[in-house]
């Protein structure tokens, strides 16, 4: 039997090792086999690291991850959308299964909290059989279930990966928060989500988009991307004189919609506090459980503020990403435009370190 090298995390805050496992190539009904072209660590991923999330190791990180088709399972004849699939076909795939009969699936319509979600990258320890359940590898096995995209051809492995589950999770969060034309958008945070936030806003019709985070070359990004003005945590540090700063651009009341992209529980009561009266505040970047933070509920009744969390999202959020992309040269260049660091596979703890350090527009491995 063959083998393939996958990067694992074995412990939380552990250097990644490289091991090997066999290569099962007798796929099951609707399985399917795929050679990882490119998989990107995501700061989801650093928080799995530190033990933020709870999961079993060892485990093969990587959840947003793009390949060629290798070989389909029987009863596998087509992706998500309907389109034929076939061996040697270039995809992209969600990266979570819902069960589809939980209480959130049927009755509530609330798929990301299904109560039987798994997240490649994330839920399958690597040492149980099939093992090849994440993106750190060379080789990934998908599930009977898998949501699977066939990319069209103007869209490259770095466009989609450069996106990564960011653009996926800013179309979903968006989708519930709502930006009318005209609105006036502040994001806080200049990381993957925050870029991919600030696309969306520019897409839906924001009249004027204001960007708060750091370091530079990421606020560099933000302005290529769109941004009409951006607030540099380097020259603001502390969070009254950036109130200030976003109040000046807002014309002093504030902004209609702020979106929270940055992961870190103290961006929550700040971003409160760069709403106007009645606006609304999305809560879309604590994917992980970072710790508390405290803060006033009398800022949400007395400026009248409409406040929403997002979870992950959902397959057809993935299908929304490629359409994204697949429409607009300009944003296919701008998300290729972000992957600033590429490793090998024997790389990955070097990888996962730069983005640790904030050093990486977007870090990808190339199996």
């Amino acid at each position: 039997m063959r083998t393939a090298k996958a990067a694992v995390l074995t412990a939380y805050q552990a250097p990644l090792e490289i091991r090997e496992f066999p290569l099962n190539e007798d796929l099951g009904p609707g399985e399917a086999l795929a050679r990882v072209e490119m998989a990107g660590i995501c700061g989801t991923d650093v928080h799995l690291w530190k033990g933020e999330l709870p999961i079993p190791v060892p485990v093969i990180l990587g959840h947003e991850s793009a390949g060629t088709i290798h070989k389909l399972g029987p009863g596998l004849e087509r992706d998500w959308t309907g389109q034929e699939l076939r061996a040697g076909d270039r995809v992209v795939w969600a990266s979570s299964i819902v069960c589809g009969e939980c209480y959130y699936c049927r009755i509530k319509r609330t798929p990301t909290r299904c109560l039987k979600r798994k997240a490649y990258g994330i839920s399958y320890c690597c040492e149980e059989a099939p093992h090849l359940r994440g993106g750190y590898s060379e080789w990934i096995l998908l599930r009977p279930g898998s949501s699977i995209f066939r990319l069209p051809d103007e869209v490259s492995f770095a466009s989609i990966v450069g996106a990564g589950c960011a653009l996926n999770t800013a179309l979903h969060g968006i989708e519930r928060i709502g930006i009318d034309r005209g609105d006036t958008v502040v994001v806080q945070g200049a990381g993957p989500v925050g870029l991919a936030a600030l696309a969306v806003a520019i897409a839906s019709g924001a009249g004027k988009t204001i960007l708060v985070g750091g370091p530079a070359h990421r606020l560099k990004m933000a302005v290529e991307f769109g941004a009409d003005a951006v607030v540099s945590l380097e020259d603001y540090p502390e969070a009254e004189a950036r109130r200030q700063a976003v109040l000046r651009e807002t014309g002093e009341h504030g902004a209609d919609v702020v979106l929270e992209c940055v992961g870190h529980p103290s961006a929550v009561p700040e971003g409160m506090e760069l709403c106007r009266d009645g606006g609304r505040y999305l809560v879309l970047g604590q994917y992980a459980n970072a710790g508390n933070v405290e803060f006033n509920p009398h800022v949400i009744t007395r400026k009248q503020l409409t406040v929403m969390g997002s979870w992950a999202f959902e397959a057809r959020h993935v299908w929304g990403a490629v359409e994204f992309l697949a429409g607009s040269a300009r944003w296919r260049q701008l998300f290729e435009k972000q992957v600033t660091h590429r490793f090998s596979l024997d790389q990955a703890d070097e990888a996962l370190a730069t983005v640790r350090r904030l050093e990486a527009g977007k870090a990808v491995i190339l199996p």
